[in-house]
């Protein structure tokens, strides 16, 4: 029987014991309840099974987090993760899972796509797939839990050993940090094929939030309302890919309009393929702070709604304002290798 590592700090409500018991059926389950004797967390499958309170915190995860972090970057190192989330209220389960995934990514962990079941106090999010799997809502939230299960035993290593990396931006090459930053990390990935699209301004409409009908018939023939750049680039790109890069400055906390615009209209392609067997990176600079912020924006739209997988430590953040301020930072270039290295690592063993 394989093992689990259960992180569950703090008592769980009925509801989250359901899920876990969900999860939990037919592994050997070894629970983490407290910050003390952690055991060591390499190579392992792991959940967290987090009670929010009413202020969408728990004070023992963050206990737990800071122990861990005290072992060094690459305490989670070749471990898979996945999350299970209750609140009382309608808010925090997102944001709460955001952080984690962000905060353990950086230790090492890997997550596969969609590696989240979150319930809400109502568990209205359940809505949406209450209209395919037609049962009340709790049963709709466990068999969402005994999918998890699955995809975490299951998660399986990708031959990326030949990987096709496509490289999304909306950056112009004379004035972006960003854009220098990857430059200099693609210095290091001579070996494999990449393709670089610009997604220059006006060529992506936004999505216009078609019907789930009219998006399910485009998107079963590969194909969206607005046509353009994304049909007849992008999408093909994607479907070829293993892995993709997204390029972000960070625009007031967040994604570019016109790459946020790219995400938005994968979901027609979404309809028809899932992208369980696609990773994805990126490089993210910002001209103050808040990195973290676009870091997060990207986990949430890609790994946890839109089910690409997320490498360990899949962003290289830097703090850069003025033209070429890229090139002054200290031990930028360590930083670059590093990055590099282990998207490398990540492609060579197999270890997706």
């Amino acid at each position: 029987m394989k093992e689990l590592y259960l992180i569950m700090p703090e008592k769980p409500s009925d509801v989250l014991q359901k899920m876990i018991n969900a999860v939990t059926e037919g592994w050997h389950t070894i629970t983490i309840e407290n910050e003390y004797n952690i055991p060591d967390l390499k190579n392992k499958k792991i959940v967290f099974a987090v009670e929010l309170n009413d202020a969408g915190i728990n004070l023992g995860l963050d206990k737990i987090l800071t122990k861990i972090y005290d072992r060094g970057k690459d305490c989670l190192y070749g471990s898979v993760g996945s999350i299970l989330i209750h609140s009382n209220t309608e808010l925090y389960t997102k944001t709460a899972a955001q952080n984690l995934i962000f905060l353990t990514n950086q230790l090492g962990l890997k997550f596969p796509g969609r590696p989240l079941v979150e319930a809400t106090g109502s568990l209205r999010n359940f809505l949406t797939m209450q209209k395919v799997i037609k049962k009340p809502l709790m049963e709709v939230c466990i068999e969402s839990c005994k999918e998890l299960s699955l995809r975490l035993k299951n998660y399986d290593f990708l031959d990326h050993h030949n990987a096709n990396i496509l490289v999304l931006h909306a950056s112009n090459r004379e004035t972006s940090n960003t854009l220098a930053l990857w430059d200099m990390v693609k210095k290091h990935l001579i070996d494999f094929p990449i393709n670089e699209i610009h997604i220059e301004n006006g060529t992506v409409k936004d999505c216009i939030g078609c019907s789930y009908k009219i998006c399910k018939h485009y998107g079963q023939q590969t194909s969206c309302f607005y046509g353009g750049i994304m049909v007849e680039e992008v999408y093909p790109a994607i479907l070829d890919s293993d892995i993709i890069v997204w390029i972000c400055p960070n625009y007031n906390d967040a994604i570019s309009a016109n790459l946020s615009a790219v995400i938005n209209r994968l979901t027609a392609l979404f309809r028809k393929t899932k992208f369980y067997d696609k990773s994805f990176y990126s490089i993210i600079v910002s001209g103050n702070s808040g990195s973290d912020s676009v870091a997060k924006q990207l986990i949430s739209a890609l790994n946890i709604n839109k089910t690409f997988r997320l490498p360990p430590y899949f962003a290289l953040m830097a703090t850069a304002n003025d033209k070429g301020d890229i090139f002054k930072l200290p031990d930028i270039e360590k930083k670059v290798e590093e990055f590099a290295t282990n998207m490398i690592n990540y492609i060579n063993i197999k270890n997706g």
